[in-house]
């Protein structure tokens, strides 16, 4: 059984054994991502190395997705590494302090003095902690601890409501794109965006440094939920990561689930990818079997039309990362027989301004009410099998590329899968017998099933789809 959903792992010690990351890729990783929060650039290469050779022994594609630190907006170190807060006591963030103690912490972020303002509320934690400020003075924020709780070294900082002025991208994410870009990862993921300008600034940073990567927005801040800012973002991107954590801390829990669909429809209305990210299978960091509500979750996921669904500490330094993965793909496979099919109410009030936006959705209408064996698209930058992959038809979609570079890039696309063909010149009929020849080599489709075919003219062109065929299987291996 095909699935449609792919699945997202973060590599950390647990999956970092040879031996353990090939079985994770059997058992169906489809993107690794690099945590550049953790590690060095040469840890980073080294793993990148590794994925690229088990993906070429297991003969899957697994795409690399690099995902940046972003700003650092944390509380300094404690003198005994943790201090316990009790609610009501007094207790001061001061950007000038160097060791704190159960009075005060010095912070990485010293602007913070200059963001908040009495009546401000800040989260510590992922909101475990919760402080009121009661004044600004000079480079020291003075609160009163409403929730209190063991505050240990280094912990994160979120203001309830957002308005931190963070600038998404420091120092070290530009240094790190620049080793994304010598990995040749397909996917950046950028962290705390607030505008459509940060994920530009991070895509001319990507080319400069001869990266060719997409972009991921991880919308994780209240500035970013808004309609209108969220699709000032996506302009920006390529695909927006549901980034549960942080976002639940400064929107509140309660809104989230919302939050999700509307990122998830928004983004497949523009035409963008999604992964669905935190805690989706937290419990089995320690456990063998998720729980009852990990499986809802990651099911609603499927059913709000995700293209990923994403592990982070499961994969990275669980007890049971393969485990995780076997269970997470046969939750998607499940889900995803129960989704319904609505082609027809999907197109309507669809303009399509471009050829080969209307071939392939043309395609894509047509493949749904013959009910063929399969779409194909030969596509050179992958545009075509995005599209159609925007739209559930019920029909698995093979994207035929000669470019490596895209092959990987469809590999994070739901509902499609990516295959090679050679490129034969400029000769149609010879790349048809090609496409069919690597079909049905890949058992995809055998001679006498019906498949529907999208192909461009002049072949080798980007962005020049512009013609759709029905093919029986085994006419043009016979030409």
């Amino acid at each position: 059984m095909l699935r449609s959903t792919k699945i997202v792992a973060t590599l950390g010690p647990a999956s970092s054994d040879p031996a353990i990351l090939e079985r994770m890729i059997r058992a169906g990783v489809d993107v690794v991502r690099l945590n550049f929060s953790h590690g060095t650039a040469a840890d980073h290469e080294k793993r990148a190395a590794l994925v690229k050779e088990l993906a070429t022994k297991t003969g899957r594609t697994v795409a690399i997705l690099c995902d940046l630190q972003g700003p650092k907006i944390r509380v300094g170190k404690f003198k005994e590494g943790k201090v316990t807060l009790e609610n009501g006591q007094a207790f001061v963030l001061d950007a000038s302090l160097e060791i704190g103690d159960n009075r005060a912490v010095g912070l990485d972020y010293k602007e913070l003095p200059r963001d908040v303002g009495p009546g401000a509320v800040l989260l510590l934690d992922d909101g475990k902690i919760v402080l009121d400020v009661k004044e600004v003075r000079g480079e020291a924020v003075h609160t009163v601890v409403r929730h209190g709780g063991v505050l240990s070294n280094n912990k994160g900082i979120n203001r309830q409501g957002g308005g931190l002025t963070a600038p998404a991208l420091t120092p070290k994410d530009i240094e790190d794109i620049r080793t994304a870009a010598k990995i040749q990862a397909d996917y950046l993921a950028v962290s705390f965006p607030k505008s459509g300008a940060d994920m530009y600034m991070a895509r001319e940073l990507m080319r400069a440094a001869g990266g060719k990567a997409y972009l991921v927005a991880k919308i994780e801040r209240a500035e970013a939920v808004g309609e209108a800012a969220l699709l000032d973002i996506m302009r920006g991107s390529d695909a927006i990561m549901v980034a549960r954590g942080d976002l639940a801390v400064e929107v509140g829990d309660a809104a989230v689930p919302a939050l999700q669909k509307k990122m998830i429809r928004l983004a497949r209305e523009q035409n963008k990818l999604t992964i669905t990210a935190t805690q989706m299978m937290e419990s089995m960091i320690s456990s063998p079997v998720p729980t009852r509500a990990e499986v809802s979750d990651v099911a609603n996921a499927v059913l709000d039309g995700t293209d990923a669904v994403m592990l982070s500490a499961e994969s990275a330094s669980g007890r049971y990362p393969v485990e995780t993965i076997e269970a997470m793909a046969r939750i998607c496979v499940e889900a995803e027989q129960t989704q319904p099919l609505n082609l027809e109410q999907d197109f309507l009030n669809r303009v399509f301004t471009r050829v080969d936006q209307s071939i392939a959705m043309a395609g894509l209408f047509t493949a749904f009410h013959l009910k063929v064996k399969a779409i194909a698209t030969l596509t050179e930058s992958g545009s075509t099998a995005l599209w159609m992959s925007r739209l559930n038809s019920g029909v698995p979609i093979y994207a035929l590329t000669s470019q490596t570079s895209t092959r990987y890039k469809c590999a994070l696309f739901r509902d499609v899968f990516p295959l090679m063909v050679k490129y034969v010149g400029h000769d149609r009929e010879e790349l048809l017998r090609e496409a069919e020849r690597v079909l049905v080599e890949n058992k995809v489709v055998k001679e006498g099933d019906i498949i529907v075919l999208t192909i461009g003219e002049p072949i080798g062109k980007a962005g020049g789809t512009n013609t759709m065929k029905i093919v029986k299987v085994g006419e043009h291996l016979k030409g």
